[in-house]
């Protein structure tokens, strides 16, 4: 049996750079591609690949929240990230919560099926020059830290956090979910009373410690 891959990047000339690259693998099929962020979970759930290839920086949802959902709800899908970002707090995020691989796509092409092939062997790949050591450490260092508070927001309230922090106005953000205003606003001030947060700077601030908005943006 082939492994089964689907492709989500906004970019289609890297889309159409992977899908070339993997399909000339004989073992390798991709079988959907995705260019929205808010398409990527349904398209997993309705097509059970083998293995998701992921850009983290995609319009609609934060890359990072994917993970976590897919990796709570479809634990058997390997989840390769492929990021223009190094950033180690953002390589940490994605392993944490249950990605498998991190690849740079300064990288050669080659270390997707690489990357891919790792995975599918149970194992962790990351893209030179990322330190398996230091990630290791930092990932011990964060299982035996106390409850994040994070980890107490809702989905939709994660949601509204990453397009806060990508820049989105409420309406924007209402538009882009297909809920009203007064709902995202609710939801928003909720998720700072957990987080303890209280102006627009603070938030953004967290989101770029915790990975959810890369720190060369």
């Amino acid at each position: 049996m082939p492994v089964r891959l689907i492709l989500a990047d906004d970019h289609p000339v890297v889309r159409l750079g992977i899908r070339q690259v993997v399909e000339a693998q004989p073992d390798f099929e991709v079988v959907g591609e995705v260019a929205d962020a808010l398409e990527v979970i349904p398209r997993v759930k309705a097509l059970q690949p083998d293995v998701l290839v992921l850009d983290l920086v995609m319009p609609g949802l934060n890359g990072l929240e994917i993970i976590r959902r897919l990796a709570h709800e479809l634990p058997r899908v390997r989840i390769v990230v492929l990021s223009m970002h190094a950033n180690e707090a953002y390589v940490v995020e994605a392993l944490r919560y249950g990605a498998s691989a991190y690849v740079l796509k300064g990288s050669e092409a080659q270390e997707v099926v690489q990357a891919v092939r790792e995975v599918c062997a149970g194992k962790r790949y990351l893209s030179p020059p990322l330190s398996a050591r230091s990630i290791e450490a930092y990932l011990e260092k964060a299982a035996g830290a106390t409850l994040d508070r994070y980890e107490t927001l809702s989905r939709r309230e994660r949601e509204i956090l990453h397009l806060v922090a990508e820049g989105l106005t409420n309406r924007e953000i209402a538009e882009r979910l297909f809920i009203n205003v007064r709902t995202v606003e609710s939801h928003r001030a909720s998720l700072m009373h957990k987080l303890n947060l209280h102006t627009q700077t603070e938030l953004v601030r967290y989101a770029l410690r915790r990975g959810i908005v890369p720190l060369d943006e």
